[in-house]
């Protein structure tokens, strides 16, 4: 720390600005304090100390006698009162109430503050308050030694006391007689004298030796000088010995010496004036700066970063200099800052806020200009290159397609949405809208090596028209993302313009799918079931649950329009376990030969709690798990065949079956029938409809059953609906019908009808 201050003072005197003032200031308030110093010593301290002293000793002799006075006054009324017979006879009969009587008519009347009897046995009775066991014993201790006047300490409190024993005819007692040592009682005491004094009566040994021989001595105490003389006063305790310490305060006698005081006035008046002319000088000289540099700091702080001139080389000159590299610090990073707002951190161009911006512009100035679109983009299957190259050549390749698209652009606008995801505001000159999107497609789906890796990169295109396809910016986004996600819808690589029935097809798909949240909380779902008959048998083998909804305003909705809706956003998940519970609750009460078929969406199929579902059901339930039937479509195999088989394989643990449902859509059907032994192929109604129209057919289905016969499989032909095509999979040795030539889906009470219904058999042989 020293050298700290010894380097800042050092810096101070050697700057020459500094030098000046440090002198300059300095020679001038020496000279007023030496003024004051001068005039203090010559007239104060010496008249005013040596009067204190004085009274204070005389004030001391005054206080004594005065002390030993109101002991009188206390020991002859307590002597009165301990002669009195009624008394004496009241304390030997130990009669408490009298005693207790007497000491307050005496309180009273001689207006004491305590008014006490202590026994020989130490039992005190009239003490208003609360005494100590310490106490009591240090009382009774003293009244034996014959200790009659002095301070009494009490816990906290201290009283001027006097006692006299009470005898009859020996000592049985003593009446004590007290007023309070409080603030009330130095102030009465203090008034006797012709100075300020404060008394107190404090124990001796809280003072210095000094202080305890009587000395007159000096205490300096918050900022203020202090004369105190102590004198010794009687005491109950012998231990204890207390002091009356007189105090006055020499700073405040000080004050009363006013022609002193004008004396000191006038010089430091003359000491004020030298100093007020040298700081006007200086201050005249040092403003000049201080104002330039407080206007740039005004305009600093409302974003003009304007430099001060500097034009000295004094500190001032320091100070500039580095305000100006400051200023020029500050405006380097708020662009920064501003950038980073604007621009994303990977590609470096504009993101979705400055897009936002940008269009609010270009609409402003729609009518008058060129046309504009907004072109909004996404990379096809970007996923699969994070997932099996690494995000580090996604990255890559992000960047790699911002640099095409900013050079294609020209004097256009480009921006990244986030993801994958990157819009462009492209004016139509000599080429199209649609010329502009077919080369926007080409120029995305060139090859690039990034990362050492050759990627063939694709994409898909949603636009939008400014002044015709929206009225501001959020409008016009969102209406290019609509027609991205049509022409993602229609196949990828493509491009759409927005059209006003996509906005409306997008406003009944989300009213569709908080119908449909309303449904499976409502009981709006229902199931209807059709018969799966066995052609060997001739009987009801299995029933396939169908899943139905019943809305309470468009009545009934076709699956076809809200499974691949509740697939898209997830809600198949729940309610597709309700199909499970429920249609293991219905064929519970089914025959032991006849099984329930549930189809099991991708969606579903990928959800890792599937299995735990399937057990809840069939527990709840008390369905046997070999009649459940789990219908699945090849397109679970596309994406991760491994996983599908392993979950498969997870599924049959738990005794269910497993149906391979729409054979011959899918790809590479033959090898999954090699790798998981499917208990049931379903073959797509696509070749029944077929059967008629040519041999190809016939020639597949017979192909299917030879193969499903040789793994142990049975099979299903889907959408039989005449005798004609079911005599041809008799023929080709299908051995399970459904479709509407036999039934259509019924409800669970047509269910119970069919199964027990006595002509059942008669029907099917038909």
């Amino acid at each position: 720390m020293r050298r700290l201050v010894s380097g800042r003072l050092a810096a101070v005197i050697g700057g020459s600005l500094s030098a000046k003032l440090t002198l300059f200031y300095s020679t001038l308030f020496a000279l007023a304090v030496g003024l004051i110093l001068i005039g203090a010593q010559a007239g104060i301290r010496r008249n005013a100390e040596r009067m204190i002293r004085s009274e204070m000793a005389a004030s001391a002799k005054v206080f004594d006698r005065v002390t030993e006075m109101r002991y009188a006054q206390l020991g002859d009324a307590s002597t009165v009162l301990a002669s009195d017979f009624g008394f004496r006879s009241a304390v030997a009969t130990g009669d408490a109430p009298t005693i207790a009587s007497a000491l307050d008519s005496l309180r009273n009347r001689l207006r004491l503050d305590q008014a006490f009897f202590v026994g020989v046995d130490g039992g005190i009775v009239g003490y208003r308050g609360r005494i100590g066991e310490e106490d009591a014993e240090d009382l009774l201790t003293a009244l034996e030694d014959g200790r009659a006047r002095g301070v009494l300490r009490i816990g906290d409190v201290g009283l001027n006391a006097a006692a006299s024993a009470v005898k009859a005819p020996v000592t049985v007692g003593w009446v004590v007689f007290g007023n309070l040592l409080d603030a009330r009682e130095m102030t009465r005491l203090g008034q006797l004298s012709s100075i300020d004094l404060a008394p107190q009566i404090v124990p001796a040994k809280t003072l210095t030796p000094a202080q305890r021989s009587g000395v007159t001595t000096e205490q300096d105490v918050d900022g203020k000088r202090l004369l105190i003389q102590a004198s010794p006063i009687a005491s109950f305790r012998h231990d204890e010995p207390q002091m009356l310490v007189l105090q006055h305060s020499v700073t405040k006698a000080l004050a009363d010496y006013r022609p002193m005081l004008w004396l000191l006035l006038g010089c430091g008046v003359v000491g004020i004036g030298l100093a007020g002319a040298g700081s006007f000088v200086l201050a005249r000289r040092i403003s000049r700066p201080i104002v330039a540099l407080k206007a740039a700091a005004t305009l600093a702080a409302k974003g003009d970063y304007t430099q001060v001139a500097v034009t000295t080389r004094d500190e001032l000159g320091a100070l500039a200099l580095s305000f100006n590299r400051m200023v020029g610090d500050i405006d380097a990073r708020e662009r920064q800052i501003t950038h980073m707002a604007l621009h994303d951190g990977l590609t470096g161009l504009a993101n979705r806020v400055l897009l936002r911006e940008y269009l609010a512009t270009a609409f402003a100035r729609v009518a008058s200009g060129r046309r504009q679109a907004l072109f909004c983009l996404d990379l096809d299957q970007f996923k699969a290159v994070n997932d099996t190259l690494g995000h580090p050549t996604g990255d890559g390749l992000l960047c790699e397609i911002a640099g095409r698209l900013s050079d294609f652009a020209g004097d256009g606008f480009v921006a990244r949405l986030g993801g994958d995801e990157f819009a462009l505001v492209l004016f139509e000159d000599h080429r199209t809208f649609d010329r502009l999107a077919h080369e926007l497609i080409r120029v995305v789906a060139e090859p690039c090596v990034v990362n050492d890796h050759r990627i063939v990169p694709g994409t898909s295109v949603g636009i939008a028209v400014l002044g015709e396809d929206g009225p501001d910016a959020v409008a016009l986004s969102k209406n290019a993302d609509l027609a991205l996600y049509r022409a993602k819808h229609d196949g990828r690589g493509g491009y759409r313009f927005f059209e006003a029935a996509m906005d409306a097809e997008a406003r009944k798909r989300r009213q569709m799918e908080i119908d449909l949240h309303d449904a499976i909380a409502g009981q709006q779902l229902s199931l209807m079931f059709q018969p799966l008959f066995d052609l060997s048998q001739t009987r009801v083998s299995a029933f396939e649950a169908l899943l139905r909804w019943n809305h309470p305003t468009r009545g009934l909705v076709s699956p076809v329009d809200f499974i691949p809706l509740a697939e898209d956003t997830g809600l198949i998940v729940p309610i597709g376990e309700w199909v499970i519970r429920e249609a293991s609750r219905v064929a519970r009460s089914w025959p032991d030969d006849v099984r329930i078929a549930v189809n099991v969406s991708p969606v579903q199929f990928r959800n890792p709690g599937l299995a735990a579902v399937i057990l809840q059901a069939l527990s709840e339930s008390g369905l046997p798990p070999q009649r459940l039937e789990l219908e699945i479509t090849e397109s679970l195999f596309i994406d991760n065949p491994q996983s599908t088989l392993a979950s498969l394989h997870s599924l049959r643990a738990l005794g269910v079956r497993v149906a391979l449902d729409d054979f011959g859509t899918g790809y590479s059907s033959l090898s999954y029938l090699r790798a998981f032994p499917f208990d049931k192929i379903k073959i797509d109604r696509s070749f029944i409809i077929d059967l008629l129209n040519g041999d190809g057919a016939k020639a597949i289905i017979k192909s299917i059953t030879t193969l499903a016969e040789a793994l142990g499989m049975e099979t299903t032909a889907e959408g039989v609906e005449n005798i004609d095509q079911l005599d041809i999979l008799r023929e080709q040795g299908c051995s399970h019908i459904q479709g509407y030539y036999f039934s259509k889906p019924i409800s669970e009470t047509e269910v119970q009808n069919m199964l027990f219904a006595p002509d059942e058999t008669v029907r099917i042989s038909a």
